[in-house]
């Protein structure tokens, strides 16, 4: 099929050349100028495992191409998919101008029957808007269907959660779309569930704020597993073993970060509050995440009395390992409470470090270019993402380097046994 999507970040990128690479001809649109001339030359502006090798596959195959020309894409195109950023609010709803902009545009160059697919994490109801919008600026009076189909994809593992769904969800009302969006998942081979727009919708944020809460709700309990001398890893594994509850998402941490959970947990509270059926529950879950990196700091703060000119190590910046993504990351917020502690912190991150200059979030961190040329003579270190690189530093090298050997385990990486047989005096979560 011909498919174009409009916006080419983490979802539009991905999505655009996995489509490709189970044989449609896409077309990914984006304004940005230095992105699409990036994309045209093969270079890809994110790191994700396995991007680059499918999008270079696509274009030499001329299944897949860039434009910044949103007519190109909807002349050429049977079904629109819009994957623009929808970020956050002050008050934690969503901006949505990015999509009504799209919408419009779209309805400006539409002269023939297109689905519409909404792809970008949208409140409920924003099919009703982006459906009146190409209405109202349609001059021809085209006929059109909106849809919804939210993404499941995890930085990091994008690619594999595309190319193998566990689910794929189509929120329409029009059986003419819904049999079009049918032929662009069938060679994913996945079930498909069928809804309305607004249920579609829905689906994402109660998904990911479920999974937030979940998070949240292990950390509480390596708060009480502390206190009480109990092990919070052994817990998770007696309730996650229990195929009602599951494993997943109970491996206690500094909390969740990333452009997704703290944004979505925000735009569901916002979305509730404005439909007047407020969800307390999702307030307590945004403070116990907070409470989590808080109660760590103060972890290093006890143990190490005055942080002012003391030289601490990271390890780890981006939100979660195998991606570039330091938005929202609770590594990075944990660095800054640190450094206005006048702390002086040494990171190394295998992918994250460019990100965090570039956007300019750490200011007065010393990023360097080893895990080893961290440690140098520091008083602490800190796990903060746990990447498989770590686990094959020399640890033995790794103590004899540092000035004092602690290590405060944000991430319950290393085996505490392990550590303190080295010679480590070891602090983890909830252990």
């Amino acid at each position: 099929m011909d498919i174009s999507i409009v916006g080419s970040g983490y979802v539009g990128l991905v999505t655009g050349a996995c489509f490709a690479d189970v044989g449609h001809h896409v077309i990914c649109v984006d304004n940005d100028q230095r992105k699409i001339a990036a994309l045209q030359s093969g270079r890809i502006p994110i790191y994700e495992p396995g991007l680059q090798e499918v999008v270079h596959r696509n274009v030499s195959s001329h299944r897949l191409r860039f434009t910044r020309d949103i007519k190109d894409g909807v002349d050429n195109s049977q079904i629109i998919f819009i994957a623009v950023p929808t970020p956050p609010q002050s008050d934690g709803s969503v901006d949505l101008t990015y999509i009504e902009q799209v919408a419009r545009e779209i309805s400006e160059v539409l002269t023939d029957y297109r689905v519409i697919v909404d792809k970008s994490t949208v409140p409920v109801k924003t099919g009703e808007k982006v459906a009146d919008t190409i209405r109202r600026y349609n001059k021809i009076r085209v006929s059109f269907d909106v849809v919804s189909n939210p993404e499941f994809l995890r930085e990091g593992s994008a690619v594999a959660d595309l190319m193998n769904p566990d689910r794929i969800v189509i929120g329409s009302n029009s059986d003419r779309a819904l049999a079009l969006m049918k032929k662009v998942y069938e060679p994913f081979m996945a079930p498909i569930l069928v809804t309305d727009v607004k249920s579609a919708e829905l689906i994402k944020h109660a998904a990911n704020s479920f999974l937030a809460l979940k998070i949240s709700y292990i950390n509480a309990i390596s708060t009480i597993c502390e206190t009480s001398g109990a092990d919070v890893e052994q817990v998770a594994e007696g309730i996650g073993t229990d195929k009602r509850i599951g494993r997943s998402f109970l491996s206690a941490g500094l909390g969740y970060g990333g452009s997704c959970f703290p944004k979505d947990v925000a735009a569901f509270l916002a979305i509730s509050a404005q439909l007047g059926a407020p969800f307390p529950l999702l307030k307590e879950v945004e403070r116990i995440n907070t409470n989590q990196r808080t109660r760590f700091v103060h972890k290093i703060k006890d143990t190490l009395w005055i942080l002012k000119n003391k030289r601490i190590a990271v390890w780890g910046l981006t939100f979660k390992p195998d991606t570039d993504d330091v938005r929202c990351s609770v590594a990075v917020e944990v660095v800054n409470d640190l450094l206005r502690e006048g702390a002086m912190v040494y990171a190394y991150d295998p992918r994250g470090m460019d990100n965090v200059e570039e956007l300019g979030l750490c200011k007065g961190l010393n990023l360097v270019k080893s895990p080893l040329e961290a440690v140098r003579e520091a008083e602490a270190l800190i796990l903060a993402t746990e990447w498989k690189e770590f686990h094959r530093v020399d640890l033995e090298e790794t103590r004899r380097v540092m000035q004092t050997p602690i290590v405060f385990d944000g991430r319950n990486f290393f085996d505490p046994q392990t550590m303190k047989a080295v010679g480590f005096q070891y602090y983890g979560i909830g252990r």
